[in-house]
């Protein structure tokens, strides 16, 4: 099995098992600057493929290439590495709440030697304006929304200048406004940043404005991967069905 893939990531026959098959035979790839979405019902392992990405987990059979590299039976010392270049937005933000806003994207360039401390700070009122929460640097996380928090844990991903971002429902939870702000602020990303992104979401407007490509999963199979313009013309029922309960949505 080649060591590298043309593709930025690349998932290439994944089976994973826990209790029982998670991924099932799941192929699919994402080039430099495209956006990937893995849409499907709750348990059907979205988050499991996040996991494989960033090497958390290790799959039972198939090859997973991540930044063009397999990263399968890769030693933790190597993954870290490429954790470098891959970086992840959780859905609780996970930000540290003894920590300002300001000090939580702080934290992110500490391990950075190219920075002084006066850059430092300009980088960190710069991607607070970047995803327009330039006023919070003093705010703590639990003064903020569910929104804001996930804002502000993508300026922290951001921090770490990354070649890919994964986001893990980035607009669950969250009220309608607020999630047409974090879709437009991963548009922004996207095409200013020409950044690499993967989306897991129930969320078929974030898919439909933000990804070039999706990943549909269904029993543990991936039933459609190909452009999201042409998922309507899918007759798998599953799709079928999940696409009209969004129109009744």
């Amino acid at each position: 099995m080649s060591e590298t893939s043309s593709h930025y990531i690349e998932f290439v026959d994944v089976y994973k098992t826990f209790d029982k098959p998670v991924l099932v035979d799941v192929s699919f790839h994402v080039d430099a600057g495209e956006t990937l979405a893995i849409i499907g019902r709750s348990g059907v392992g979205k988050s499991v493929s996040l996991g494989h990405i960033m090497g958390f987990l290790k799959p039972d059979q198939g090859r997973v290439y991540v930044s063009y590299a397999d990263i399968t039976d890769m030693p933790e010392a190597e993954l870290r590495r490429i954790r470098k270049k891959v970086t992840m937005v959780f859905q609780s933000g996970a930000l540290f709440d003894s920590l300002t806003v300001g000090e939580n994207i702080l934290f992110s360039l500490e391990t950075r030697d190219d920075y002084n401390e006066q850059n430092k700070e300009d980088v960190v009122r710069g991607l607070l304006n970047l995803v327009d929460l330039g006023d919070a640097i003093d705010v703590y996380p639990t003064d903020l929304s569910t929104g804001h928090k996930r804002a502000v844990a993508i300026a922290r991903a951001l921090a770490a200048q990354p070649e890919c971002i994964l986001y893990d429902e980035p607009t669950t939870m969250v009220d309608p406004i607020m999630s047409d702000h974090l879709i437009g602020l991963m548009l922004r990303l996207k095409n200013q940043l020409r950044l690499t992104a993967v989306v897991v979401t129930h969320d078929l407007d974030l898919m439909r404005r933000v990804a070039d490509k999706v990943v549909v999963l269904f029993e543990g199979q991936a039933i459609y991967f190909g452009p999201v313009a042409e998922l309507g013309k899918s007759e798998h029922p599953h799709i079928k069905e999940f696409l009209a309960m969004d129109q009744v949505a």
